[in-house]
């Protein structure tokens, strides 16, 4: 009666793997908070932070691919220790910065270090491997609910420290938040000692190395639609985390307000997670993805062209939160009926770095296009447009029926 039963026997790993991902993206997603006191204590431009985060997503994105590699290679576990450790000594060199070197360092290199080697696409791809495919999708989407909770802690604390004692505080306080990540990368990297379920797609079953998988999956049309829209996916949301906070102080409103925004979108990041996770064991998950887009598009344009208020800061914050971390179980889902587990990660991680390219131009790109104009209107037209681009291709392709990938010529 109950088929999620035979979950039990793993739940400790798929837990570890939630508290992981919660804690690090959660933390990460509230560094916009410290973007205006940052710069102003260092006597920084908003454009020079917002470097050091595209700097960060830049690293996560083309390091994530080496992250899957080796851990198909080494295992998880110490994968996942490095990058735990990597984040927290990420934070403490922010916590301690006397210039943009130090923000670099801190926010950019080390932070984007560690995302590559414990974020969404190495947590995703552990949750994936000891849960039967049929539960697969909705397990994804547990895990990333989950996972969704980090920013409902770490917001209203970090701006709380960060108000009462300044930036500093609110960073330390993150660091001592992070701690908790190093034995959770140590529980989940128990999912080495699971072997991989026999079968899979036939191409990347019988890829040898990680050169010969990426080369079927950049031969086949579906993954190379779905990482492009993903490029857009990546530009929405980091321009979203980096600046709302801004935004919000710019429009004249409250600061805690931004702090409140974030944490609205991690309550509701929980419900569209659980959603889109049971949904794409259902129906298309290519669809779903662009409908996604579609939807954000349309949010961000209502929000951003109109005056903004309290509620309607917090409105926008619970729609975007709904429609926001529901794509991570449907990419995933997507790449593990694909390619299969084995290259799972590496291969996601390939998509991610189209993400990442794509979150680069949103942090950096929205803190230039605000220092070259004083407002955020160019940069979240720009948003709107490619994102509702994005979503049509994507759910076309999506109702397609595509041949499985084919094993790519030597």
């Amino acid at each position: 009666m109950n088929k999620y039963a035979s979950l039990r026997p793993v739940a400790s790993i798929l837990i570890s793997a939630a508290v992981m991902l919660s804690l690090i993206m959660g933390l990460r997603q509230s560094l916009g908070l410290f973007v205006q006191p940052a710069v102003r204590d260092l006597s920084m431009a908003v454009a020079d932070f917002t470097l050091a985060i595209a700097i960060q997503n830049l690293a996560w994105g083309v390091l994530q691919p080496f992250a899957g590699a080796w851990a198909a290679r080494f295992g998880f576990r110490p994968v996942m220790l490095m990058g735990a450790v990597a984040f927290v000594l990420g934070m403490l060199a922010l916590a301690t910065a006397t210039g943009f070197f130090g923000v670099l360092l801190g926010a950019g290199l080390l932070i984007g270090f560690a995302l590559a080697c414990c974020g969404s696409g190495v947590a995703m791809a552990v949750a994936s491997r000891p849960v039967p495919a049929v539960l697969r999708s909705s397990v994804l989407g547990m895990v990333s609910a989950a996972g969704s909770l980090g920013a409902m802690i770490s917001a209203p604390i970090g701006q709380s420290l960060s108000m009462g004692f300044g930036w500093r505080a609110g960073v330390l306080g993150f660091v001592v938040i992070a701690l908790i990540i190093v034995p959770c990368a140590w529980l989940a990297g128990r999912v080495d000692k699971i072997p991989l379920p026999p079968g899979g797609p036939t191409a990347t079953a019988h890829a040898g190395t990680a050169r010969d998988a990426a080369r079927i999956a950049f031969r086949y049309t579906p993954f190379l639609i779905m990482t492009g829209a993903y490029f857009v996916c990546g530009l929405q949301l980091v321009f979203l985390t980096t600046h709302l906070p801004s935004y919000i102080a710019f429009c004249g409103l409250d600061p805690m307000l931004g702090a409140q925004a974030l944490a609205v979108i991690g309550a509701f990041n929980v419900i569209g997670s659980l959603f889109f996770g049971w949904a794409g064991g259902r129906w298309s998950k290519g669809v779903l993805l662009g409908g996604i887009y579609i939807s954000r598009s349309i949010v961000l344009a209502a929000y951003f062209g109109t005056a903004p208020t309290a509620t309607t800061t917090l409105v926008f914050a619970s729609l975007m939160g709904f429609l926001w971390l529901g794509v991570g179980p449907l990419v995933s889902g997507m790449v593990a009926d694909m390619f299969g587990l084995r290259w799972q990660a590496m291969i996601q991680g390939l998509a991610f770095t189209s993400h990442q390219l794509g979150s680069s131009l949103g942090a950096f790109g929205g803190g230039w296009l605000f220092d070259a104009f004083g407002n955020y209107q160019l940069a979240w037209q720009i948003g709107v447009s490619l994102g509702i681009a994005a979503g049509v291709v994507q759910v076309v392709s999506g109702l397609r029926k595509p041949p499985p990938p084919r094993l790519a010529p030597a």
